[in-house]
């Protein structure tokens, strides 16, 4: 019978696992379950004794019984419940998302852009007037710059007198 060994202390490794349950019976395997990229315990693992009435009596006195200050969860072992996001026992091929064709999705684009222009944007918000024209050359900005100026000089001066009030 293959039990299930959890809240299991960092200092146990696979050996000392084993020999925690040899005085039950043969200690058929026993496997600490470690993570696949630091190799460090997950704090679990699995116990297979080939006497289930041996396995029974582990349980029995195993479980919640303290190792280096940690009260141990023992059980019969279940079987994995597989993940949604890792299905188990099937190809992944399978179970990978279809992809998709680019010609189909380029002519889907292209058929919404043929059938509707942009829309203009109009900024209602915008201080620009409606008769000025687009500026296209460092003259014409110049030229724009110099039209301002009279504004320019009357926002100094209201800035002036409003100073002087205060």
């Amino acid at each position: 019978m293959k039990l299930y060994v959890g809240n299991l202390p960092w200092s146990i490794d696979d050996t000392k696992l084993k020999e925690l349950f040899a005085s039950y019976g043969d200690v058929e395997e026993a496997v600490l379950i470690k993570d696949k990229f630091s190799g460090r315990s997950k704090g679990f693992g699995f116990v297979t004794l080939s006497d289930d009435a041996a396995a029974q009596k582990a349980i029995a006195e195993m479980h919640e019984k303290e190792v280096d200050g940690r009260p141990l969860t023992v059980s019969e072992a279940k079987p994995m419940v597989p993940r949604d996001n890792a299905p188990r026992g099937e190809s992944r091929e399978s179970q990978e998302a279809p992809m998709a064709n680019p010609s189909e999705i380029n002519d889907v684009v292209e058929d919404a852009i043929e059938d509707e222009a942009a829309p203009e944007v109009v900024d209602k918000n915008s201080d620009a007037e409606a008769d000025e024209k687009d500026i296209e050359t460092t003259e014409e900005a110049k030229e724009d710059a110099e039209s301002d100026a009279p504004a320019a000089e009357e926002a100094e001066e209201a800035e002036e007198s409003t100073e002087k009030a205060e």
